[in-house]
């Protein structure tokens, strides 16, 4: 990434006529070096704007600096490229499931009062509790000011990241926190909830009833903020997230993965039914298939709550990893199905490699662009059956293998 090099030119020259009226001490002590001295006055005529006094300004921006860790990060990460399997036990493992317990017991009856304000099960906000930072212990330990200056600064999602600035400086000049306490992570995510300051804005709720919603050190304010952005995004009250369920042996995944949504009831008409052995308690409720580790691992229904846990983040590995543990910190047992072992995902590259050579092989003529869709399952369904394999739709290393075989076996005999 670019580090800006324009973008200090227009600083430089934006940024001092902005700061004219301002004296060099008048700043926080960074400022002083030219370049980000512009910065911080362009950053301050915003926050004037925004009525964000001076004194907090300077407090939030001492000893305020472009930090190099930050921007690494955003060019750094690698891609994901662990199983369903693996970001489920690396989360919901015993410790996690018996320190929840304990928090579900310790926080009883904030929990129930919670529910009954929200609509939203106590084992559920206390497994996001638990996932995002393991019940409080590690909120992050950024600046989330300094972080969101710098994200900004470096043209990183720069609008968006400026929005979460100026609205991070209105929650502290509101009193909610200072901005010593003020931490999380190095994208701006606060407190207990890792919410950005937009969420806090919109779902913070101050449930102790101090004045102040306080999600980094009341657990009951982060606790009911937690529900209450679950019920604001569409939680629905007396609904499951979904259920494990059990495919009968002729099972047509092809179908299944090209139906977005239909109800328990025609889901059982297909011969799918809970693994647990127990009925569906409300058969009219819609889901949709899930099949994370192919036909040899577990396979779910999933209903609407299950995408309103997603809201919070958009991952059905994480959604699952919440709905897993939420259950666990109740009544409920491992999954009935084992995983399957060796079963490796495919990175983007690898994905837009297998479309590429799904469609020359003349199974697949839809765009290559990654993303596996019914479209894509349908061409590998088609390809599985004319290798008597499994037709369950899943990409694989192995079936990207075979692909590549296949394309050069076709090219030998051009």
């Amino acid at each position: 990434m670019k580090l800006g090099t324009i973008r200090w030119k227009i600083l430089s020259i934006t940024g001092l006529a902005v700061a004219s009226h301002l004296s060099s001490s008048s700043l926080p002590a960074a400022a002083s070096s030219g370049g980000q001295g512009a910065y911080l006055s362009e950053l301050w005529s915003q926050a004037r704007a925004r009525g964000i006094p001076r004194k907090l300004f300077d407090e939030a921006f001492a000893n305020f600096e472009i930090s190099p860790k930050i921007m690494k990060l955003t060019t750094s990460q690698p891609e994901t490229l662990s199983t369903t399997q693996d970001y489920i036990e690396a989360r919901v493992g015993a410790r996690r499931i018996e320190t929840g317990q304990i928090k579900v017991r310790e926080w009883s009856t904030t929990l129930a009062s919670i529910e009954k304000t929200y609509g939203v099960p106590a084992e559920v906000v206390v497994a996001i509790w638990g996932i995002e930072t393991n019940y409080g212990g590690y909120v992050g330990g950024n600046n989330v000011v300094h972080a969101l200056a710098t994200l900004a600064h470096e043209g990183y999602r720069d609008a968006y990241f400026r929005n979460e600035l100026m609205t991070a400086l209105e929650i502290l000049r509101d009193g909610h926190v200072t901005p010593n306490q003020m931490v999380g992570s190095w994208a701006g995510a606060m407190g207990q909830t890792q919410f950005m300051p937009s969420s806090f804005v919109s779902f913070a709720v101050d449930f102790q009833g101090d004045g102040r919603a306080d999600i980094w050190n009341s657990v009951q304010d982060a606790l009911a903020s937690t529900a209450n952005y679950l019920r604001k995004n569409g939680w629905r009250h007396g609904e499951a997230w979904g259920y494990e369920v059990k495919l009968p042996p002729d099972f047509d995944y092809a179908k299944a993965w090209s139906v977005k949504r239909q109800t328990l009831r025609e889901w059982q008409k297909l011969g799918v039914l809970r693994a647990d052995g127990k009925r569906f308690p409300r058969p009219g409720d819609p889901a949709r298939f899930f099949l994370p580790a192919g036909g040899s691992g577990p396979a779910f229904l999933l209903l609407r709550n299950f995408e309103v846990i997603k809201r919070y983040n958009n991952s059905d590995s994480y959604a699952l990893s919440v709905a897993h543990l939420s259950d666990r910190l109740g009544a409920g047992q491992p999954f009935v199905a084992s995983w399957p072992s060796g079963v490796l995902p495919l990175s983007s590259a690898e994905r837009k490699e297998l479309q590429g050579l799904l469609a020359q092989l003349g199974y697949y003529d839809g765009e290559v662009d990654g993303r596996i869709g019914a479209e894509t399952r349908s061409a590998i369904v088609r390809f599985q059956q004319q290798k008597n394999m499994r037709a369950d739709a899943f990409p694989t290393k192995r079936l990207l293998q075979l692909l590549r075989a296949r394309s050069q076996n076709a090219s030998l005999t051009e």
